[in-house]
């Protein structure tokens, strides 16, 4: 081969090197808020009080609170259904699988609990405020309590 054959040769290999060389493109997340959390089915999203604090002002989501006994609400709660009791209440959430619900308790553990109950029964779009309400009044951020 001469130079001249040569050349193109090197230049087609070099570019093939570069292009198998660079990093892997990323996927898009899932959520530009909050951690995905992978539980056994599927996952689902932590978000901290600040990033729910932005989600409440322009809230498209069922927001639910999870625990029990009940000790107070944040601002715009939907629901209260207790963790151990989401099955017998499936008709009270949306009959769409993909809709987002956001669910919250106490410290998160019931939450944690009730979200993975939901991404087992097919739900795609769950959500869970990391440290629940306790993470919120630390904030300085305040509960409903009925009593208000």
């Amino acid at each position: 081969m001469t130079k001249r054959q040569i050349l193109p040769v090197l230049f087609v290999v070099a570019s093939l090197l570069v292009a198998c060389s660079s990093a892997p493109a990323e996927l898009p997340s899932k959520s530009a808020l909050g951690e995905v959390v992978q539980v056994e089915g599927g996952e689902y999203i932590d978000v901290s009080v600040a990033e729910l604090q932005s989600m409440l002002k322009e809230k498209d989501f069922l927001f639910v609170n999870v625990h029990v006994p009940f000790e107070g609400n944040i601002a715009s709660t939907d629901l209260s259904i207790p963790y151990d009791q989401i099955q017998a209440n499936l008709s009270l959430l949306p009959e769409n699988k993909d809709a987002k619900i956001v669910l919250y308790c106490r410290s998160d553990r019931m939450s944690r609990i009730a979200a993975k109950e939901l991404i087992g029964l097919g739900y795609t779009n769950i959500w869970n405020l990391n440290g629940g309400f306790n993470a919120w009044s630390q904030a300085g951020l305040p509960l409903e309590t009925g009593n208000d």
